[in-house]
């Protein structure tokens, strides 16, 4: 969701500025989509009360060549997964100290370093570590929320300047262009099958609280998106390469880069840090069980000295960082090979 409104307003800037405004329709229907899919997995949870991943609904449910596609369809997700939160993250950083910017290619590295180091090292997903960061960036988003809300309904909200290069038409605005935006701002909807997969991780009754932990989750990612998208339309917000529209919208908001800009800024690099972190217990837990049904090699299955997949791990940072480096860090042109995953397994799992 911290780059799902940019995704739109990319594909919508074809058409020239009137067309920003389609921005909120297309929102609107991805947030009801997003709602749809959660209730979907919902089921699921209370199906597959030991954990409900695409790989297994699909092979106990359609057979073996179904849950195989489903099972490369989330590998691609989880190695894409890492490249674009990290260079999403990287984005916020940027936007926010604009004198790193030659260096996003470097720090994009860096990071998947990092969390190449901490999973090999046995970092599991502990909810003390992973509680604070998680919390700031939901405070941070509905706190800029609600003052861009009070701005509209005190009129002091001051949309950004006209942009005369840009033109006004939307004559280039084709079918497949809006389908196209529909698509990109799907990323909104990632992580939602996270909740099924790891239903055994939560307390009992582990199906209750993990049904509630999912219908929360949602509650609150089509809040933040819905809010992020009104408002990118109330401030008629560009997208720009030099800065991510959710900086646009925090500058913007508080008057100008302060303490609480950059807040927004370092959360939304924090929770797209960990988001790319939950791929790391992802990928390799998938390999193994794939590995074990005989369909990938056997190495997969092998753990480190720290109970680690540590090979699943190896590979999975060797392949987001080939794809950084392919595609230079850039979140944008990482964005349509997202779709490919994210509507595959949700499709087999559903069906």
């Amino acid at each position: 969701m911290a780059y799902a409104t940019e995704e739109i307003l990319r594909v919508l800037l074809i058409g020239g500025i009137a067309a920003l405004s389609l921005v909120t329709p297309i929102g609107i229907i991805i947030a009801i989509t997003l709602a749809v899919v959660a209730f979907s997995y919902r089921q699921t949870i209370h199906a597959y009360p030991s954990g409900g991943g695409a790989y297994i609904v699909a092979k106990e449910n359609l057979g073996t060549t179904p849950s195989l596609i489903a099972a490369a369809s989330l590998l691609i997700d989880y190695v894409l997964t890492v490249a674009v939160s990290v260079a999403a993250g990287v984005a916020a950083v940027t936007s926010a100290l604009p004198a790193l910017a030659e260096h996003r290619l470097a720090l994009a590295l860096g990071f998947v370093g990092v969390l190449t180091l901490g999973n090999l090292r046995g970092v599991r997903e502990s909810g003390r570590i992973f509680a604070v960061p998680t919390y700031f960036f939901i405070v941070s988003i509905l706190g800029m929320l609600g003052v861009g809300a009070w701005r509209a309904l005190t009129d002091s909200l001051v949309p950004m300047p006209p942009h005369p290069e840009i033109a006004t038409d939307t004559g280039l605005l084709t079918t497949f262009a809006i389908l196209t935006a529909f698509s990109n701002g799907c990323t909104a909807m990632t992580g939602v099958e996270a909740v099924s997969n790891g239903v055994p991780a939560f307390k009992p009754p582990e199906g209750r609280n993990a049904a509630a932990t999912l219908v929360a989750m949602a509650a609150l990612a089509i809040t933040m998106f819905v809010g992020i998208t009104l408002l990118a339309h109330a401030y008629d917000i560009v997208p720009a390469e030099a800065e991510t529209v959710i900086s646009q919208i925090a500058r913007l908001t508080f008057g100008g880069p302060g303490v609480l800009y950059y807040g927004v800024q370092a959360a939304t690099m924090l929770i797209l840090v960990l988001a790319a972190n939950t791929a790391y217990a992802d990928f390799p837990r998938l390999a193994s069980i794939v590995a074990r049904d005989r369909f990938l090699p056997r190495q997969f299955m092998n753990q480190g000295d720290r109970l680690a997949f540590s090979n699943g791990i190896l590979i999975l940072s060797t392949l987001a960082a080939l794809l950084l480096v392919a595609f230079d860090g850039d979140t944008h042109a990482l964005i349509p090979l997202y779709m490919i995953g994210v509507f595959v397994s949700f499709t087999l799992s559903q069906s």
